[in-house]
Formats: C-alpha cells, structure tokens, sequence
C-alpha cells in the first residue's frame, strides 16, 4: 500500500502531475527525507525540489514544518508558502 502524494500550484507545474502514490524507501523518514528522495525520481522532481525554504507541507491534512514524521501517513501534501490576501 503505497503513500499518496500531492502537489500543487508551481510545485505540480514542475512535477508534472497533481498527485502520485510512492512507496518511499525506509530512510525517508520525515517530510524532508521523502522530499530528498522524491528529487531523485526525476528532473522535475529536482527542480520542484531545488529550494526546500520555498516548500510547505501537510501530513494527513495536517500542516507540519519539513522535519515531521511521516511514518504511518496515507497522503502528504506539497505545496508553496499560501499568502492571505
């Protein structure tokens, strides 16, 4: 049972998919390390990935800064910083 994956805005542009389902290696343990990871998946990954302080993230829809666990999540969300307005 693979993990799903979610990206939006510029993120998905350079992904190049709204969402994916991984089954992450076991050293990716944390929001950072799966997003280390998942920049070697490919070049859009990298580039999505290039500057993490431009990366926001939600475990199982919950906001959680790049050094929370996601051991047990069902979906991560990756997305830019959201500006009010």
């Amino acid at each position: 049972m693979g993990m799903r994956i979610l990206y939006f805005a510029w993120v998905r542009e350079a992904v190049g998919m709204p969402e994916e389902i991984i089954d992450p290696p076991p050293e990716a343990v944390t929001v950072g390390a799966l997003i280390d990871w998942l920049a070697t998946t490919s070049e859009g990954h990298a580039r999505a990935f290039a500057d993490r302080d431009r990366l926001r993230a939600a475990v199982d829809q919950a906001f959680v800064g790049l050094d929370a666990s996601v051991r047990g999540a069902r979906e991560i969300a990756i997305f830019p910083p959201v500006t009010g307005g």
